[in-house]
């Protein structure tokens, strides 16, 4: 049964108006939410604003590495040291390691480019820094709704966005209306802000209507998965930041690892694979686990315990894939847009400030008595801000080292130090993730270790401590345009590629009661990652909107 068909049933759906609807309440959707009622306030007058978020509670699907550069927050809340943001634990030290199979080489500070300089900035739980952006807004009078995921886009008899629907609860497996159904509302809006972070069910969708991306190059991204550890005190540093390259990836491959000490004795640690990688045999989940065992590596968590694990897709393109940020009636902002800065390994500021500039175009577009029109003043704001700046000077970053580890250290060298980033030419993207995965008959399986139980760990364990759940009986999110393709071009092609890029055991290939091959999608234990739904290579995976509250539900990461 279908949406419509449910619609038909049981509609219509209740409504709800709001003069702001922003979808997604992470660090950009917050801060516009906040930045709105601030402008409101200033000038005497109301403005309804209301922020829908799918995970149970705000923070519950927050995963970031995370340092933070507090120049984005200091600009929202200039006294929020004495408004408690949980920014404790400022930098006090940068390594950055290069990584051979039994060695490291430490480099001199002197190479360091600015991008791997962290002092100033803070090591953060972004999930808790969220959960206080709540507390704010919701103090300022912002409307939040946790476990209401967004599910569709509204639009008005002249195209223009007109707001969301919230997705149905208790739709049985089948399609049909369990006992429990209830109708997901639609909250209409003079603007919505779409703030879903990278590869967005609904960014995606508006991205495609609208053509935001013509004149882009391909987004690329990053898988990023994080395990939080509490170590022991001996060897805890607070305020130390470590990142390396290397080992255990190929030198062809991007990526590389963080570790962080924050306070109270724990450590966040995590490793990114660039999603552009040909080998179909890699898995970034085994990459990550051996990455630990590396012995100047390893120390840091012998007599540790691994408290909390997840994963998130990141988009690294940076300048060159950002797409048109604007459309009749609303914007995308934060990682929906894709302004992490790769270079630094940070986004969480630049999503901030991208949501309050799009809520200085908004506050002067309903000052005007404008509404359901498209608000160029935030693509311009964007293009004369830091953020700007700030990403034209990292703009090669990336492009250069997917190149290769050791040239693109050099070239990155030669681009951020001699040139200070603003060298004159700008590298491009050429091709999306999922077209880079080549053949399996051009490769050799690789052979993981198992893992120990100590330092490593397989993909069950790691799921149960990342408190995934979702209501049993729903129809599966991850959808598939046609069934046969998983079997007879993925496996028989690229040897089953879903099996190992997804963080969290989702997918595997079984064996029918007749002997033929099958995928078994486990849908229960998938993190939100997004990784299938971008490194398809056939983009036969579509990831869409679970029932709300279902998903991770992370403490603190």
């Amino acid at each position: 049964m279908t949406n419509n068909t449910l619609l038909e049933q049981f509609g219509p759906r209740d409504t709800m108006e709001y003069d702001v609807v922003i979808v997604g309440g992470g660090p950009a959707g917050l801060s516009a939410a906040i930045k709105l009622k601030q402008l409101a306030a200033a000038s005497d007058k109301e403005i309804t604003v209301c922020v829908v978020e799918k995970g149970g509670e705000l923070g519950a699907h927050i995963l970031s590495g995370a340092v933070m550069d507090p120049v984005a927050i200091t600009e929202l809340f200039p006294n929020w040291k004495e408004l408690g943001a949980p920014l404790h634990t400022e930098v006090i030290e940068d390594r950055f390691l290069i990584l051979t199979e039994t060695s490291s080489y430490k480099s001199p500070e002197w190479m360091l480019p600015d991008c791997f300089q962290n002092h100033g900035n803070y090591v953060i739980s972004l999930a808790n820094v969220v959960r206080w952006l709540g507390q704010q807004a919701e103090n300022l009078g912002v409307e939040i709704f946790p476990g209401f995921p967004a599910a569709e886009v509204l639009y008005g008899d002249d195209g223009a966005v007109k707001g969301i629907a919230t997705g149905n609860m208790g739709v049985a497996h089948d399609g049909t209306a369990s006992a429990a159904f209830q109708l997901g509302m639609e909250l209409h809006a003079k603007y919505t802000l779409f703030a879903e972070g990278a590869r967005g069910h609904l960014g995606k969708q508006l991205i495609a209507k609208f053509k935001l991306d013509e004149n882009s190059d391909p987004q690329t991204y990053g898988i990023g998965i994080k395990e939080l550890w509490e170590i022991d005190p001996k060897k805890h540093k607070p305020g130390l930041v470590v990142h390396t390259a290397g080992w255990p990836l190929a030198s062809d491959t991007y990526g590389g690892s963080f570790l962080y000490h924050l306070e109270n004795n724990q450590v966040a640690v995590g490793f990114v694979v660039g999603l552009g990688y040909a080998n179909p045999y890699l898995s970034p989940y085994e990459e990550f686990q051996r990455y630990k065992t590396h012995p100047a590596i390893r120390d840091f968590f012998e007599g540790g315990k691994r408290i909390s694990y997840g994963a998130r897709a990141i988009a690294a393109g940076g300048l060159q894939s950002l797409p048109k940020l604007t459309f009749p009636g609303g914007a995308l902002i934060g990682c929906e847009a894709g302004f992490l800065n790769m270079s630094r390994i940070k986004g969480s500021h630049t999503a901030m400030k991208s949501g309050m500039l799009a809520a200085e175009a908004i506050s002067s577009a309903l000052e005007a008595s404008r509404a359901a029109d498209e608000l160029s003043s935030y693509g311009d704001a964007v293009t004369a801000s830091w953020i700007h700046t700030e990403l034209h000077k990292a703009r090669n970053v990336k492009p250069w080292l997917a190149k290769g580890l050791y040239l693109g250290a050099v070239m990155v060298g030669i681009d951020q130090i001699l040139f200070k980033g603003k060298a004159p030419w700008t590298l491009h993207h050429a091709h999306a993730d999922h077209e880079s995965l080549r053949p399996a008959s051009g490769y050799q399986p690789i052979v993981y270790p198992k893992p120990d139980g100590k330092l490593s760990f397989d993909r069950l364990s790691s799921v149960f401590i990342s408190n995934t759940n979702h209501a049993e009986n729903q129809p599966v999110h991850l959808t598939l345009k046609n069934a046969n393709t998983p079997v007879d071009i993925n496996l028989a092609t690229y040897a089953g590629p879903e099996a190992r890029y997804c963080p969290a055991g989702v997918y595997e290939f079984t064996k029918t009661d007749e002997g033929a091959d099958k995928l078994q999608i486990n849908s229960q234990n998938c993190v939100h990652c997004k990784t299938c739904d971008i490194k398809d290579p056939t983009q036969n995976i579509v990831w869409v909107t679970p029932e709300g509250g279902g998903g991770p539900n992370y403490p603190n990461m």
